[in-house]
């Protein structure tokens, strides 16, 4: 089949004095059937490449799927009446909710199951997400979230769980994430809405029982800069509603016990300056960078911000980045980065400790606890080669007790791989943290097929974790490395200011001297070099492939975000008016000719480029889907080799591909196919 060649029809965009042509502009419009026919068409030819190379693919699936335990079951976290947990199968697609009834660890095993949302079930044969699950303050109850199309609007149901019926309070447009919250008595639930962008705007009250359309209106934010996200303290006492931009916070509380307040401000929004609010004995705890690059915890009366009255804990340390704090009965446990890693702290009697760990390379983080009177705390711990362990953190004392180690099927000795940290050297001078892993024996004959990780954005962190489904590209002998990249904030808040804005260059030129740094130090070579990333780390390929291409023989763009100026230049495209303090305001003419510098879609060139395996979504919110096809139909057009380039768009789905876990593992396993075979992987 010859490769789909989108018609060309002019459309300048004139800005700044500067002209920007955009012959593929129209593939905008999914309402225009020639749209649909073009993208129907790079399927069939994604297909037909991709069957090609099935024998890889399902050898590869069949390896995931052979390292899912048959069951799995998260370890049970204490409510009040009921322990509640997830559980998996290994045959099916999602998980399902349980809980059992006891008070203390020692009674589970006796306890009946009671199952509370069998994804499984709601799911059907249809695409599912299924996000926040919120149970009331009396454990009857169960408000949850759910989508079938993909996109960020959810629908809110409440389900009775006495009688494992649906109430009749349903109501539409709530928001993906952090945006249903109980108050303490259980009869109303409070939650967010969004507006036509899916930019959550709005705080509703619903009163259990009510007609939703009677519900009132709390809040709305009429900057379209900012976003709103709703939380409960950890005590359950307080409600906090949170209204941000990347840069600057706002926060609102009420006691959730009188849900019928007026919420109160605590520090009016100033611009970069952010904080974020929990309730520990009889204060606010106030987590913020005011004065404080990298964050430190005061303690204020709960009342509005006072400065006089703000208590600093503990002494401010600039080489810790501070991102969370917990509080619990008897201290806090504070989650932040030191040293390229994850780190908790505790916080008891005045004094602070840092936690110590096993491992060179690990990622731990706080997992899920439901009561503030705990004497245990559930921490998460795990590293390339170590499975997600679940720790009780006894928080006066610091002491940790592992309670469950998650199972791995199949043959797995970590003694078999390696795991380490290089650094290499980016054009500026500046050191990149490198993660790598792979097989003591992977590099005894010479450099090896590498694939390299990235991302790089909104300050967020790629950590060493265990991900099963590496271990049948390990075992062919691929080293997997993941380059930490400025503009996440993987070595603190600064590492993260340095890769964004009119810094956001060091992304892309960080991510070439990795692969520069592990061809010379003899991991890998040009041709046995393959990249890949998401989203954001789509971009970061694109940008790759424009800059320096010939570093790489493969590269896979997951939903990329390769249109930079066009999007950033249309408030009405989700997410657009959110992302101005990630990128700029193209505006502005500073910004626009810098984003101009560095957008893929604006700097393909009639040059050569790698294979490239590009994906997306009909119903992404996030980055469009014309975004990855235009320019797909722009490569075809420019570049001047006979490398492959296909694309899939998945006619169902949004941001985050297929719902159900075989068939996202099976898509994974394509695209690791065809990055696998351009770097020279024999799979027999």
């Amino acid at each position: 089949m010859e490769a789909p060649k989108a018609k060309r029809i002019p459309h300048p965009h004139t800005i700044h004095g500067d002209t920007r042509p955009d012959d593929y502009y129209w593939l905008r419009d999914k309402s225009d059937p020639d749209v649909i026919l073009y993208l129907e068409a790079e399927n069939e030819y994604y297909r037909e490449h991709v069957d090609a190379l099935s024998h890889i693919t399902d050898h590869l699936y069949a390896e995931m799927v052979a390292r899912i335990p048959e069951s799995e079951q998260k370890v049970p976290v204490q409510g009040d009446l009921y322990f509640y947990y997830t559980r998996m199968e290994k045959s099916l697609q999602y998980p399902v909710y349980a809980r059992k009834r006891a008070a203390d660890r020692t009674q589970l095993a006796a306890a009946e199951e009671e199952i509370i949302l069998d994804l499984n079930e709601l799911a059907g044969d249809g695409y599912l997400s299924v996000t926040e699950t919120r149970i009331s303050p009396d454990e009857t109850k169960l408000a949850y979230l759910e989508n079938r199309d993909g996109t960020d609007r959810y629908t809110l149901f409440v389900k009775d769980l006495t009688t494992g019926e649906l109430l009749p309070d349903r109501i539409e447009n709530v928001f993906i994430g952090d945006s249903v919250e109980w108050d303490a008595t259980g009869s109303y639930l409070f939650y967010t809405t969004v507006d036509e962008s899916q930019r959550p705007y709005r705080l509703w009250r619903h009163q259990l029982g009510d007609d939703p359309t009677n519900d009132s209106l709390l809040y709305e934010e009429s900057d379209v800069t900012y976003v709103l996200s709703l939380a409960k303290s950890q005590s359950g006492r307080y409600l906090f509603l949170t209204s941000s931009t990347k840069t600057t916070t706002e926060v609102r509380y009420i006691a959730a016990d009188h849900p019928l307040a007026s919420w109160t401000v605590f520090a009016p929004r100033e611009t970069d300056v952010e904080y974020s609010l929990e309730h520990w004995r009889d204060h606010l705890l106030v987590l913020t960078n005011r004065n404080r690059f990298n964050f430190s915890l005061f303690e204020h009366p709960i009342a509005p911000l006072n400065p006089t009255q703000m208590r600093e804990l503990f002494a401010y340390d600039d080489t810790r980045y501070l991102l969370a704090v917990h509080p619990f009965r008897d201290a806090l446990v504070i989650e932040g980065r030191q040293d390229g890693l994850t780190q908790i702290w505790t916080y008891c009697d005045g004094n602070l400790q840092r936690l110590a760990w096993p491992d060179q390379l690990y990622a731990v983080h706080v997992s899920e606890n439901r009561r503030y009177d705990t004497s245990e705390v559930l921490l998460a711990y795990e590293s390339f080669l170590t499975p997600r362990t679940t720790y009780a953190l006894q928080p006066k004392t610091g002491s940790l007790s592992a309670l469950q180690t998650a199972p791995v099927s199949g043959p797995f000795d970590p003694q078999m791989y390696r795991q380490e940290r290089i650094w290499a050297t980016a054009e500026d001078g500046v050191q990149v943290p490198v993660s790598i892993v792979y097989r003591q024996d992977a590099l005894q004959n010479g450099p090896a097929p590498l694939l390299l990780y990235g991302y790089g954005s909104y300050g967020h962190n790629l950590d060493p974790a265990f991900m099963p489904q590496l271990l049948p590209i390990l075992d062919l002998g691929v080293v997997y490395a993941i380059a930490h990249v400025r503009g996440g904030s993987e070595m603190g808040r600064q590492w993260y200011e340095n890769g964004k804005m009119l810094n956001k260059r060091n992304t892309f030129t960080d991510f070439i001297a990795t692969a520069d740094d592990l061809i010379r130090r003899g991991y890998t070579t040009r041709t046995q070099l393959a990249a890949d990333g998401r989203s954001a780390g789509g971009l970061l390929m694109g940008a790759v492939a424009n800059l320096g291409g010939d570093r790489f023989a493969a590269l896979s763009a997951g939903v990329p975000f390769v249109d930079v100026v066009t999007t950033m230049l249309d408030p009405t495209i989700p997410l657009t008016t959110l992302e101005w303090d990630e990128w700029g305001n193209p505006e502005d003419p500073e910004y626009y000719a810098y984003m101009k510098s560095y957008s893929p879609y604006d700097n393909v060139e009639a040059k050569a480029y790698p294979h490239i395996i590009v994906t997306t979504g009909i119903n992404d919110p996030r980055v469009a889907y014309w975004e990855p096809a235009k320019w797909v139909a722009r490569l075809r057009t420019m570049k001047s080799d006979d490398t492959v380039l296909v694309m899939k768009t998945h006619m169902g789905a949004g941001h985050f591909g297929s719902s159900g876990r075989l068939e996202h593992m099976r898509e994974q396993a394509e695209i690791y196919a065809f990055l696998l075979d351009k770097i020279g992987v024999q799979v027999h």
